[in-house]
């Protein structure tokens, strides 16, 4: 078989092996990843792109390295899931930077977190200054959770006591 059909097959290959992996392992997107998912990722595109186009590999030892590092991502989700030392492990925990109004210097060095980049991530967040935030982390996909402090927050329903009927059918388009 001439190479050029060879590697047009084996890409067609490769492509629908990491879609129906990636189907397999879960739904997250990138916003939602971990570094342990990222790194899996990447790998995983790695090991697939040298199944598109590396005529020298032989493909089976490719399908093989590639069977085996998903068995083991799927084991290591198993574990996470059962397990929150596993959890703590592979994902991390989530960081403090602003405790009761206060900026923890320490903890965002630790992090090589900027203070540049902490104000826009809290005026992403609708903070456009740090005397309103009581409580600041940073989660473990990367993305900021703030909690403002009562002054600043958004009145609801319930705080001016609104009678309010509970919705019992999910909204769709037509």
């Amino acid at each position: 078989m001439p190479d050029y059909i060879e590697i047009i097959l084996r890409t067609f290959g490769a492509f629908f092996i990491l879609i129906i992996t990636t189907r397999f392992l879960g739904k997250q997107t990138l916003a939602q990843m971990t570094y342990f998912d990222f790194v899996i990722a990447i790998t995983m595109g790695a090991i697939v792109a040298n199944l598109a186009f590396n005529t020298h590999i032989k493909a089976y030892h490719l399908l093989l390295s590639f069977g085996i590092f998903v068995g083991i991502t799927f084991l290591i989700a198993y574990m996470c899931l059962k397990s929150q030392k596993a959890r703590k492990f592979f994902a991390g925990d989530p960081t403090i930077v602003i405790q009761n109004g206060k900026i923890l210097e320490h903890n965002m060095k630790k992090m090589r977190y900027t203070l540049d980049y902490l104000n826009q991530e809290l005026r992403e967040k609708n903070a456009f200054d740090i005397e309103e935030v009581l409580f600041a982390i940073l989660e473990i996909n990367g993305t900021l959770t703030l909690l403002k402090k009562p002054q600043y927050r958004t009145v609801t329903r319930q705080d001016l006591w609104i009678a309010s009927s509970p919705e019992y059918r999910l909204p769709i388009e037509l």
